[in-house]
């Protein structure tokens, strides 16, 4: 007689996605549910892929995000005890790059080094070679070896695995070496629905990629059809005020609204 339910096993790097959910209920963020016209940017992309340059959304984003906060270092900065931050110089990037692994699905996080130093051309490409990657249950993050204490990690019980998530955020030098400054995530499977997804991050700041949606805009005082991205950003409060923050969003929005960085 056969059972009336399937039981799957859950790979290793998903046990790290619990505990950086649980961490990140913790963090004070800041949740932003944003909308930026990227009609020009989306048609800039599809000239320079005509011209046989490679590039894409998801890395020209990065980079726009990148380049942002280069120029608001705090927005991206550490809590490094109750009287100090820490910002870094360079803007370093965990992306979600979704993998096979035992014929799962799996997403695992890669972490461009530097972002706000490299080209968009760049971007894609390291984003591109780590979707080749062949990885196995072992591997936890994409082009990097995974340590002992990593390893050991996965064999910890539950309070043990969440105390040392807790003792990176303490640390953040260690944190910004292993993980980066910001982090961004995409659901590519929303497809064309006009909505948000709130995320849960333990970086400084983070954006959940949404959907691109038609959507009738007032452009030069007419109405047309524009290509709106939906992005939720969480920022962390312990490390920057409300006006400096709306000052990011702003200088962000111009950026990807202009698609300079394209030129």
């Amino acid at each position: 007689m056969s059972h009336p339910y399937q039981l799957h096993k859950i790979p290793r790097s998903r046990i790290a996605t619990f505990d950086v959910f649980h961490t990140g209920m913790q963090k004070h963020h800041v949740s932003a549910l944003l909308e930026f016209d990227v009609t020009n940017a989306r048609k800039k992309l599809r000239e320079l892929k005509r011209k046989g340059n490679k590039v894409s959304f998801t890395a020209w984003l990065i980079k726009s995000i990148a380049q942002t906060l280069d120029a608001h270092p705090h927005a991206s900065a550490f809590l490094y005890s109750k009287r100090a931050l820490i910002t870094f110089s360079s803007i370093n990037v965990s992306v979600v790059v979704e993998k096979s692994i035992n014929g799962q699905r799996v997403p695992i996080p890669l972490v461009i080094t530097q972002a706000n130093n490299k080209s968009i051309a760049q971007i894609a490409q390291e984003i591109a070679d780590a979707q080749q990657v062949v990885l196995t249950a072992k591997d936890v993050v994409i082009n990097s070896n995974t340590s002992f204490l990593e390893k050991l990690y996965y064999s910890l019980p539950q309070f043990l695995r969440r105390a040392f998530w807790q003792f990176m955020l303490n640390h953040p030098k260690y944190a910004y070496s292993k993980m980066g400054n910001v982090a961004v995530t995409s659901l590519s499977a929303m497809g064309t629905i006009n909505g948000w997804f709130i995320h849960k991050s333990i970086h400084p700041i983070s954006f959940g990629v949404g959907s691109i949606v038609k959507k009738p805009l007032v452009v030069d005082n007419a109405i047309q059809i524009r290509e709106v991205l939906n992005i939720t950003m969480l920022i962390d409060h312990d490390v920057i005020d409300g006006a400096p923050m709306a000052r990011f969003v702003k200088d962000l929005a111009k950026s990807i609204e202009s698609a300079n960085e394209l030129l």
